[in-house]
């Protein structure tokens, strides 16, 4: 465990951590609550944080004057990359891929093509999870603009692809 804040005889002690300029408390000391505040979190604020009290001359029992919270800090998708992979000729099978470098927790994709000819996708052609849909047995008509989705709990971000066939 790294110390972050302490208060000793009334005294706020803010340590030498990269929360430094980032920390304190939520309320005035002499409130009694004693909650803690990060401001512009990080994805690496993430862990566990304790609270330990213990007061003057009174007995310090096991595990009794500890508290114990998990903070996630949840991060939204990147901007996702789109990409055709094979020839997209008549007949031929293509797929495209949607990717994001960051997201916490892992994004999940989500294809469709454009309007004028709306179409949303379900498994097995399209794989949420790996940013995949596959496209069989090309015809002209399936010309169109692809749009990919990335969202998690935090957020979401789109990227496109042009199929020409």
């Amino acid at each position: 465990p790294m110390q972050i804040l302490s208060v000793i005889g009334g005294v706020v002690k803010v340590e030498e951590t990269d929360l430094k300029s980032r920390v304190g408390f939520l309320h005035p000391i002499e409130t009694r609550n004693i909650s803690l505040l990060i401001n512009a979190t990080r994805e690496q604020d993430s862990g566990q944080y304790m609270c330990t009290v213990n007061v003057v001359d009174d007995i310090i029992r096991m595990h009794k004057n500890v508290g114990l919270i998990n903070l996630t800090v949840l991060v939204p998708p990147a901007t996702p990359t789109c990409q055709l992979h094979g020839n997209a000729v008549v007949g031929a099978n293509v797929t495209l891929s949607c990717s994001s470098k960051k997201g916490k927790p892992s994004p999940m994709y989500q294809w469709q093509r454009e309007p004028p000819t709306l179409q949303v996708f379900f498994p097995p052609a399209q794989d949420r999870a790996k940013g995949t849909l596959k496209l069989t047995n090309l015809s002209l008509e399936m010309s169109g603009v692809y749009v990919c989705r990335a969202e998690n709990q935090a957020g979401s971000e789109n990227c496109s692809i042009v199929l020409e066939v």
